[in-house]
């Protein structure tokens, strides 16, 4: 029996990328909206912990009805170092960093922060993970970034209405808190990679999710004031986690698996403009400028040099290698997770891992138990 490749279950299609990929866009931007409305009224934790509570009820009931899911459940939550480190970076520390910061200086300057997050974790995967570089690629990155900032200080003023508006020490404050949450969310996508990859998402996210609800819930009860939440906006924290949060997860995930972390996070850079004109739309904030629009141009084109370009094309050096060693290598059809490397390194074929979700273009270390 022929085992079929690894990749073709996975890719499933063309348009399965762009489809995943807009759909994340627009929830995230949905949710964005929805935030920065809910935390004008409620203590930041608690959405953070209302949300991600809710999301891992979804995620959970939504594993418990596919053996798949339920397999993978049990895999994940055998790894208890890594599903806590997760928890921690991407659940912990981004929602309370960046809902608290949108408490400050609000949803649209937040998501503007959030949107280096192909930046930070550009520059965490080279520096960390070994990424390969370029001139193309750090151009892309300055260029990125740049045009964010400069869309913060151009249009700062028309897109403050949602937050607080205390001056220079708020902004500092927020800023930070935003941006130490981005940097967690940015580490979190090469650790989940690293760590779960041969874990569908899935199954890993409900291990991981829950420990995540167990932090913010536990930190909630302890130093927020929860009386004074009303029910309707707690049902808007279940809306937030239910509808926007936990499919933003899956598909968020999936697309890490399929594209890698610096892919998925480059999207990330469209969601501040949506939520800037849903803000304009739902009358909160003015309409955005020339200057404006022309930065949300340039970050686009530093994005496309970041994550965009040619793919590189597999290397003809296996054609002249003895034939020797073939009984070393991985049948056809399957993935080379664990075959001898060359010199120069491992093949494509290699380097990818053993699970058909975790195929990914970018090279990551094989994954060690944490």
């Amino acid at each position: 029996m022929v085992t079929p490749p690894v990749s073709g279950g996975r890719e499933g299609g063309r348009l399965a990328v762009p489809a995943l990929a807009v759909c994340m866009v627009l929830l995230l931007a949905a949710g964005w909206l929805l935030s920065g409305h809910l935390v004008a009224g409620v203590p930041p934790l608690a959405v953070a912990a209302g949300r991600t509570g809710t999301a891992f009820f979804v995620i959970m009931l939504i594993a418990a009805l596919t053996p798949r899911g339920r397999t993978g459940v049990r895999t994940a939550a055998a790894r208890p170092r890594a599903v806590l480190v997760l928890a921690f970076l991407g659940f912990f520390a981004y929602y309370s960093g960046t809902l608290l910061g949108t408490r400050y200086v609000g949803a649209s300057r937040v998501g503007l922060i959030v949107s280096l997050l192909p930046c930070i974790t550009f520059v965490i995967g080279v520096f960390a993970f070994r990424e390969p570089s370029s001139r193309r690629k750090a151009l892309g990155t300055a260029l990125a970034g740049s045009g964010a900032v400069g869309f913060l200080l151009a249009d700062g003023a028309a897109a403050g209405a949602s937050g607080s508006g205390g001056g220079a020490a708020a902004l500092l404050s927020g800023g930070g808190l935003a941006f130490g949450g981005t940097f967690a969310y940015a580490l979190y996508g090469y650790v989940y990679r690293q760590r779960m990859s041969d874990v569908p998402a899935l199954a890993a996210l409900p291990a991981v999710t829950g420990a995540g609800t167990l932090m913010l819930g536990l930190t909630a009860l302890l130093f927020v004031p929860l009386g004074g939440v009303s029910a309707a906006d707690w049902g808007g924290v279940a809306v937030l986690g239910a509808v926007l949060t936990a499919p933003v997860f899956l598909i968020s995930h999936e697309l890490i698996l399929r594209k890698g972390p610096l892919f998925t996070s480059a999207l990330g850079l469209a969601v501040p403009f949506l939520v800037r004109l849903g803000e304009w739309g739902l009358g909160s904030a003015a309409a955005p400028g020339a200057l404006p629009v022309l930065l949300i141009a340039a970050s686009a084109a530093g994005v496309w040099l970041t994550v965009g370009g040619p793919r590189a094309r597999p290397s003809a050096a296996p054609a002249a290698a003895p034939a020797a060693p073939s009984r070393l290598a991985a049948p056809a059809g399957r993935s080379g997770f664990g075959a001898p490397t060359g010199p120069a390194g491992p093949s494509p074929a290699a380097d990818r891992p053993a699970h058909p979700s975790s195929a990914t273009p970018e090279a990551l270390p094989p994954r060690k138990p944490l």
